[in-house]
């Protein structure tokens, strides 16, 4: 009997080496590092900015008198809050905010509609009703005071003189009806705002759907009223919150048409005033912290509307 003896032969149980420490966080850094300057440039004057106002927001601090600076609290927050006029000021920045993209999105909707259909100088159309929104804030509102309000050689009160002749009313727009005059001209600026992304919207509508609606016997408004409107919704919340971060600041129509006079003064005109003119810091500091509390709101809501508008969008794809 052979004994054959097995040979076994046991690997050697190598430990395994401990890879190498890839350097990733480095990597990181250097794909990083090109933004460092860009975010530094960007904390530097947008965020210590606002921390110094936060701070001095909590101080009774007018520059006219620097040595009786005193911590406050949030007395200069419920001041803005409690004051007829700060009051009044905000209540003239809702009204002016609201009534502004309300009558933008009516009027930019009509618009959309219109340059959603195929006519000739379509492009030509587009462009000019674009314009107006290319305007500097103060070039449009400068044109509405001077060239349309004036009631001494303005467009309007022309207009009437030619319709009516001399016994015309030739009428102080302004005067009359100063924040009226404001809306009118913020409207006229932000209604091509609205209309783009309404035309968009318009634009990205599902063709077949509407055209097997109309091979059902759809007309024209039940086609708008169940299809297009509903699909608006979105884009319609779009630009109102949109236009509602940049009207609520809005400073430029107020201080160029009636500056701030005749009940007209919002929120950020009084700020101004609260700051360059009464040298209350910290009063202007406070309203100025509401403002941006304000505007970060309505921001959160928009950005959750963009971010639902590219779900659709990427559902659909």
């Amino acid at each position: 009997m052979t004994a054959t003896a097995s040979t076994t032969t046991v690997a050697p149980t190598t430990a395994r080496a401990p890879a190498p420490k890839t350097p990733g966080r480095l990597r990181a850094w250097a794909t990083r590092a090109p933004l460092l300057p860009a975010l530094i440039f960007m904390v530097v004057v947008t965020q210590l900015p606002f921390v110094a106002t936060l701070v001095i927001s909590f101080f009774d601090w007018n520059a006219l008198y620097p040595d009786a600076r005193s911590f406050a609290g949030f007395d200069n927050y419920s001041e803005v809050l409690t004051d007829p006029d700060l009051r009044k000021s905000v209540l003239t920045t809702i009204v002016l905010t609201a009534t502004v993209v309300i009558a933008s999105l009516v009027i930019g909707l009509g618009l959309a509609l219109l340059l959603d259909r195929k006519f000739r100088g379509r492009g030509m159309v587009r462009t000019l009703l674009i314009a107006p929104f290319l305007l500097v804030p103060v070039a449009a509102a400068l044109l509405w005071k001077h060239v349309l309000y004036n009631p001494e050689y303005g467009l309007f009160n022309g207009l009437l003189h030619w319709v009516g002749g001399d016994g015309a009313a030739q009428p102080d727009w302004v005067s009359n009806t100063p924040l009226i005059a404001i809306e009118a001209s913020l409207i006229w600026q932000w209604t091509p705002f609205m209309m783009l992304i309404l035309l968009a919207g318009l634009q990205s509508r599902d063709s077949e759907l509407i055209e097997a609606a109309r091979m059902d016997g759809a007309g024209n408004w039940q086609v708008f009223r169940y299809l297009t409107l509903p699909h608006l919704r979105r884009y319609l919340e779009l630009g109102a919150l949109l236009g509602s971060i940049y009207i609520v600041q809005n400073f430029d129509a107020v201080f160029t048409i009636t500056s701030g006079g005749l009940g007209t003064a919002n929120l950020p005109y009084t700020v101004y005033q609260s700051f360059y003119q009464a040298h209350e810091n910290g009063l202007a500091s406070a309203a100025g912290v509401l403002v941006v509390i304000g505007s970060i709101i309505i921001a959160t809501f928009a950005l959750r509307v963009v971010s639902s508008l590219f779900r659709e969008e990427a559902s659909r794809a």
